[in-house]
């Protein structure tokens, strides 16, 4: 048998690559998030981890035990509503930033309409900057989105590498200004680039606009520049541009859950447990 409890600090643990963070997260302390990772690994028998002083990456049975325990956990949320007697009910307008286009959120959104059929689901796709903004408005009730510079709302789901990217037949030419596909402004992205190059001090222009992300990888596309996206959910058919290019550093980019009240109730709380267990998921493509 696997303990529910000790599947959740695992869970948390292959989600945020810590267990400080997964302890944080879950509201435990870093010790007892060790020895839920201890009794589950006694349990299964197996090492689910390779831990250092820099990194925690699950081992190949690590990556197996996800699976399982998201479905584990999953039957045992059913079987507690079935018996509880009650479902939850209601609406959530719910924000998703473009980043996650090609990604496998719509996934996770079947699998929460599927597990919760009398919760009325809005979803907005909007730039990180927009759901900002929608959220201070009343707009929406709950935004998957990247966190602003200085921002300390919102949970964290994941950190990523923001990337250069484009084609791999793109050429840069170091005695021009920087040619970019950015994201009109607002956007978070878009700042962070052009104050990565403006702190580098190389020379840029801005060739390319666009609202949307299929509007910056088209434009990607057809090699009019280079745009700025996160490692864990290129486009397809981009890639980052090679360390030979020089491009400047570009740091990290912290995906969260946000509420737009300082704590989500019902369904917008569900939703965002839901988000915040499926992290790991919406780092990969479909498929």
């Amino acid at each position: 048998m696997l303990d529910p409890v000790q599947l959740e600090s695992f869970l948390a643990v292959t989600q945020a690559r810590s267990f400080s963070e997964a302890g944080r997260r879950l509201g435990l302390r870093q010790s007892t998030i060790s020895q839920h990772i201890r009794k589950l690994e006694d349990a299964a028998g197996r090492r689910l981890f390779i831990r250092d002083t820099h990194s925690v990456v699950p081992t190949a049975d690590g990556e197996a035990m996800e699976g399982f325990a998201r479905s584990i956990l999953e039957a045992n949320d059913r079987a507690q509503r079935y018996f509880a007697g009650s479902q939850l009910r209601g609406r959530v307008r719910f924000g998703a930033s473009e980043d996650f286009v090609s990604s496998r959120l719509p996934e996770v959104l079947a699998d929460f309409v599927r597990l919760h059929p009398l919760v009325d689901l809005e979803l907005t796709v909007e730039k990180s900057a927009g759901l900002y903004q929608m959220l201070d408005a009343g707009e929406i009730d709950l935004a998957l989105c990247k966190r602003r510079a200085g921002d300390e709302r919102g949970r964290l789901v994941w950190r990523d590498r923001l990337a250069w990217i484009g084609t791999e037949a793109t050429r840069i030419d170091p005695a021009q200004p920087l040619p970019l596909i950015l994201y009109t402004s607002p956007s978070i992205t878009r700042t962070a680039a052009l104050e990565t190059l403006e702190r580098a001090g190389r020379p840029w222009r801005v060739v390319c606009t666009s609202g949307s992300l299929s509007g910056l990888r088209a434009a990607a596309l057809a090699g009019l520049g280079v745009t700025v996206h996160a490692r864990g959910l290129m486009p397809e058919g981009l890639v980052e541009m090679p360390a030979a290019f020089r491009l400047p550093d570009l740091g990290d980019a912290e995906f969260i859950v946000l509420g737009a009240a300082r704590q989500e109730r019902g369904s917008a709380a569900e939703l965002a447990a839901a988000i915040l267990a499926n992290g790991g998921r919406l780092q990969r493509r479909p498929g």
